[in-house]
């Protein structure tokens, strides 16, 4: 179909493709939406508030086990509040997807043999603080986060797309936004704190397609919110109004 001339096109999926269609569509000087990828942080701040963050992060990350391309892809936490998240983190999971998730019928799986192989790599490449159980005959894995990682880790070199969270702490926010702001810019972002200036300082230092402040994945669910990546994440938005606009020329005219 690529080798085709289309008015418009626009792909959902993988960076990697998404670099395929838009050489494609280059061909034809075809316009495109990409909507892709990356890895998208969540932030936990020292004064947020770690019961409703831990809710908001389950729910958010575990979503399809994972599979949605807007899942927190790792999780930065102020090493002050690190046991108390994680002690929430883990009720919240115990709460939601109940004391035995690989018994759960209701847990999603994985979609394909070839990515429960690559997710089970990260598996092995870190230390298991929550779940870290998995079935390849079943394609499940548990929500599981993972500790002992660092920005070289293998879980940090791609988008995970999986029932994965590692975890990583920080003491000083500035040399953390240096190292996400240094990376491909990701498709969303998701900060909890209750301080107004540190929210600022993040959303006007990091370039990301859209994102929440405690909350994860509900800015994507709005019509009045355009969505959309940016540089690798993608380009263009789409949702509500923006909907229309995006398969929209506005042929401009003069009658005189």
């Amino acid at each position: 179909m690529l080798n085709e001339k289309f008015d418009y096109i626009f792909f959902t999926g993988s960076t990697g493709v998404g670099r395929i269609v838009m050489k494609a569509a280059a061909e034809h000087l075809t316009p495109v939406t990409l909507e892709l990828g990356g890895k998208s942080p969540v932030i936990v701040h020292k004064d947020a508030d770690l019961q409703l963050a831990a809710q908001r992060i389950v729910r958010g990350k575990f979503l399809n086990a994972g599979q949605t391309c807007v899942a927190p892809d790792y999780l930065l936490v102020h090493q002050d509040v690190h046991d108390k998240l994680l002690e929430e983190i883990g009720a919240e999971i115990q709460d939601k997807f109940g004391k035995n998730v690989m018994g759960n019928p209701d847990f999603p799986h994985i979609v394909n043999t070839r990515n429960f192989d690559r997710l089970s790599v990260f598996l092995e490449g870190g230390h298991a603080l929550i779940g870290g159980r998995s079935n390849r005959d079943q394609l499940l894995i548990e929500p599981t986060l993972v500790g002992n990682v660092d920005w070289d880790s293998p879980v940090m070199q791609e988008e995970i797309f999986g029932p994965i969270l590692p975890v990583m702490t920080y003491d000083d926010l500035n040399p953390l936004l240096a190292e996400i702001v240094r990376r491909p810019k990701p498709l969303a972002l998701y900060l909890f704190t209750q301080n107004a200036e540190l929210q600022n300082q993040v959303l006007n230092q990091v370039s990301f397609g859209g994102g929440c402040i405690n909350d994860t994945l509900s800015h994507m669910t709005s019509h009045y919110l355009p969505f959309g990546g940016v540089g690798e994440s993608g380009m263009g938005s789409y949702h509500g109004k923006q909907s229309f606009e995006v398969f929209s020329h506005h042929k401009s005219i003069l009658k005189r």
